[in-house]
């Protein structure tokens, strides 16, 4: 009986206070993360607070962003507390000694959801060698469009003086369709559904396709700063679960019904958008499982800066870039 008292007196509430102890230290310690959005879309992150995957977190919308380079230079400001953009964007970001590291996945190609170049119907480009002189709508200068498009020149066997004579042009992804149906632009590169949206309505033509140019790859992702990292590691770790799961949970689930679901947070948010969008959803369009970064994911614009001569040998690696370390869909990590 005295063992049993021992026992019951002594192992329990020790066994008691360590998981209490576990589960206090597995209890984020930031419940609202502010961020930007974009109009028309759902994030990932958007997806998972409503799915129920971030709880006991909560989002703060605080406007919409302009451009992932916008949106990443905000998170190292202090303005939000996480930002996405193109890979490429963060590795420029990490070079210029920005202390922030990728932390999942949100953007991508695969065979349904993927980005294309266009022209009108009746335009007399055919082919690459026809984009010389021409004005090229994209989202942002510099970013993924501007890559994707001057790595489709280049394989087409284009001299950099030639690329250097295409003129890429700036604007939002839900005005550059209209600039080119108006003859305001020679071709725009547009994304996803937007891409899909522009083919429904037709009078545009299709030139190329990122995934018909580098197959399925993940090619923006989520970010925070090593200081945020430091101080929140619980809070970054659900945000990253949360976001993972909302990823899959679109893989997994009927597309009726994540289009449903997309359009219903769209509508009640009451930001005045264009509902009609979402019904293009096709796929995820996220290269890996739950949103794990590949080290291709950012060595392929590694790579390109220093054969451009915009980062020299060394200068940045990718373990310097990303970590999967939160994402439970990490086989590394799900080994521990």
């Amino acid at each position: 009986m005295t063992v049993i008292k021992r026992f019951i007196h002594g192992v329990l509430p020790a066994v008691a206070f360590a998981a209490s102890a576990t589960a206090h230290a597995q209890t984020p310690e930031k419940l609202e993360l502010r961020y930007q959005g974009w109009a028309s879309k759902v994030l990932y992150p958007e997806l998972a607070e409503d799915l129920g995957y971030l709880a006991p977190i909560r989002l703060k919308w605080v406007g919409n962003t302009i451009s992932g380079p916008q949106d990443i230079q905000a998170a190292v400001t202090g303005d939000v507390d996480f930002g996405g953009a193109f890979n490429g964007s963060i590795v420029k970001l990490v070079a210029a000694h920005a202390p922030v590291k990728a932390v999942v996945s949100y953007v991508g190609t695969d065979k349904d959801t993927n980005g294309g170049l266009f022209v009108v119907q009746d335009s007399a480009i055919k082919g690459p060698r026809d984009l010389i002189g021409k004005k090229i709508g994209v989202n942002t200068p510099g970013a993924y469009q501007q890559y994707l498009v001057t790595a489709y020149l280049q394989k087409s066997g284009l001299s950099k003086e030639e690329i250097d004579r295409v003129t890429f042009v700036p604007a939002p992804p839900v005005n550059l369709a209209q600039l080119l149906k108006q003859k305001q632009l020679d071709a725009v590169f547009l994304e996803d559904i937007i891409k899909d949206k522009l083919i429904a309505d037709g009078g545009a033509r299709l030139l190329t396709t990122d995934y018909a140019q580098f197959g399925s790859y993940g090619y923006a992702s989520y970010l925070f700063t090593d200081r945020f990292i430091a101080q929140n590691p619980q809070t970054v770790r659900k945000f990253v679960e949360g976001t993972a799961r909302a990823i899959e949970w679109t893989r997994t689930t009927p597309r009726d019904q994540v289009v449903a679901r997309l359009k219903k947070i769209v509508e009640a948010r009451r930001r005045n958008e264009d509902t009609s969008i979402v019904d293009y959803w096709k796929s995820p369009g996220v290269g890996g499982k739950g949103g794990v970064i590949a080290a291709e994911d950012f060595t392929t614009y590694i790579d390109w800066y220093v054969k451009n001569g915009v980062l020299k040998p060394g200068q940045v690696t990718p373990e310097a870039v990303y970590s999967n370390q939160f994402n439970p869909f990490n086989q590394a990590v799900a080994r521990n």
